[in-house]
């Protein structure tokens, strides 16, 4: 039990702290798509694929420490089990089901938004494929964070 309580120390601490990475760095993404498109500039292999790329892996990993959490957490699947879904009042229904689902579709969409830019060699079609792909995922991830946990 002691070996299942530091997992689930170490996997929150992670999942908080690079959550501000990963946040910034697509928002980040999203901006830099949005004024590429707005600008009719070049899609470069340099700043924008970096951003971009950047955001996909650091949005990937954020997901896969997130699930290492809701296994380990009693937040997460334990709450469910032991609550069910009907016994969880708003803020558990948020951290058990709403807050990974939401996430894990939203990184979706980021993929999508990431596969589609690929197909495209005109700059603006990558640019517009990232900023509506990734701008959604975005929306959804903020959507669902545990916004009154992240300030205490």
């Amino acid at each position: 039990m002691e070996e299942q309580g530091i997992a689930y120390q170490w996997a929150l601490e992670l999942h908080s702290y690079l959550a501000y990475v990963a946040l910034a760095v697509l928002f980040l993404a999203v901006a830099n798509a949005i004024m590429g498109l707005a600008g009719n500039r070049m899609f470069t292999l340099g700043k924008d694929f970096r951003l971009s790329l950047f955001a996909l892996i650091l949005c990937h990993l954020q997901l896969l420490v997130g699930l290492v959490l809701f296994f380990v957490s009693p937040n997460g699947l334990n709450a469910i089990q032991e609550l069910g879904m009907g016994g969880m009042n708003a803020a558990a229904r948020l951290l058990a089901v709403e807050h990974p689902f939401i996430n894990i579709l939203a990184l979706i969409l980021i993929t999508i938004g990431w596969s589609r830019h690929k197909r495209f060699m005109d700059g603006k079609k990558k640019f517009k494929s990232i900023a509506i792909f990734y701008g959604l995922g975005l929306i959804l991830i903020l959507s669902r964070i545990p916004w009154g946990q992240w300030f205490d």
